[in-house]
């Protein structure tokens, strides 16, 4: 199969509003559109067929790469609306892959639903910024919203650490640096320690999954740079136990202390089916640093924060309840829909 179907195949998901792809030997191609998984109406992919499709994107690096791990994630380029992460991997001895459609057209915020606070927080000059979530919510469209705010706004050099690159940003008043895990750097962790050499104003990390690349990204913060990474969990306090639990039990004192003095907020996310079944909406938690957080997490005492957060009179922060309540008022999603992605279905208070 030639690239030339691989590209068909592409420009029909897009025109589906398609998120992902999902290839998988004798079946067709399956497209996630609004969050439901939609099979196409095109032919079974043999196994000849779709090796043929993935090897011809692949250049000899990420095939030698393949064929050493079975596991593979690489960018693909091919039109200018859209970019394309792959993930190849091996599936009941036969390549498989998924595929994620990245639109390269930043759109604005409101149309996007991400909440004033990202804005206040891009605005910071240091500090460390994280965005939660489980795949597929939404972290890296917010987290390229930021940049592309900090690019049009601020005369600074702003540095990316991605596997892979999803979005090639152009610099604007920014200088925008972006190196990738395997082809321009090692991992994350060698990158975040060389990046305080190359005079950054702001380090983005793409994803922090280990106490390593924890560690350099509060280390980025201290040192006076704004930091923005993404970090795997479900809502916003638990980000925070989950940075400080990564740590062994002796440290996690000094940890408090140090991500107390740093943070500027956690943003969560979640993408949930919108009332129309059209589109997905965007629901959000956020935590900004205020003295009384700082205070908590300095302490440790973080079983305070969930009351905290309840209770802060900040018209910026908000718990997931209290957002999916708004979106249920504004006809945005059914109140069914916000009592099953709420952690308290109690707190979705909504006469209809």
């Amino acid at each position: 199969m030639s690239t030339a179907k691989i590209h068909d195949l592409l420009v029909q998901a897009t025109q589906k509003e398609a998120s992902d792809i999902h290839l998988v030997v004798n079946k067709p191609p399956i497209f996630r559109i609004h969050g439901e998984l939609t099979t196409s109406e095109l032919s079974e992919l043999s196994a000849k067929d779709l090796k043929e499709m993935l090897v011809e994107i692949m250049n000899n690096r990420q095939k030698q790469i393949f064929n050493d791990t079975k596991e593979l994630d690489f960018a693909y380029y091919c039109m200018d609306d859209f970019q394309f992460r792959v993930n190849v991997h091996v599936e009941k001895g036969n390549i498989a892959a998924t595929i994620r459609l990245i639109s390269t057209k930043i759109q604005e915020a409101k149309t996007l639903g991400i909440p004033s606070a990202i804005e206040i927080m891009a605005r910071k000059r240091k500090g460390l910024i994280i965005l939660s979530g489980t795949a597929g919510s939404g972290k890296s469209t917010t987290l390229n919203y930021m940049i592309n705010l900090i690019n049009n706004e601020r005369r600074c050099k702003i540095i990316t650490i991605e596997d892979p690159i999803e979005l090639v940003h152009k610099s604007n008043k920014s200088l925008i640096i972006q190196r990738e895990v395997g082809s321009d750097t090692n991992s994350f962790a060698a990158a975040l320690k060389f990046s305080l050499r190359q005079d950054p104003d702001v380090v983005v990390i793409g994803e922090t999954r280990d106490l390593e690349s924890i560690s350099m990204a509060l280390t980025t913060a201290e040192t006076g740079h704004l930091v923005i990474t993404t970090l795997h969990a479900p809502d916003a306090i638990e980000t925070i136990n989950r940075i400080i639990d990564v740590y062994p039990s002796g440290q996690r004192e000094q940890i408090c202390t140090q991500l107390a003095e740093n943070l500027v907020g956690v943003v969560g996310q979640m993408l949930i089916a919108g009332k129309d079944g059209e589109r997905r909406v965007l629901t959000t938690e956020v935590l900004m640093a205020t003295m009384p957080i700082r205070n908590m997490i300095r302490r440790g005492a973080l079983v305070e924060l969930r009351g905290q957060l309840d209770s802060e009179e900040n018209k910026y922060m908000h718990t997931f309840e209290s957002h999916l309540t708004k979106l249920v008022r504004d006809g945005l999603i059914t109140l069914d829909t916000a009592k099953e992605y709420a952690r308290d279905p109690r707190q979705i208070r909504v006469t209809v």
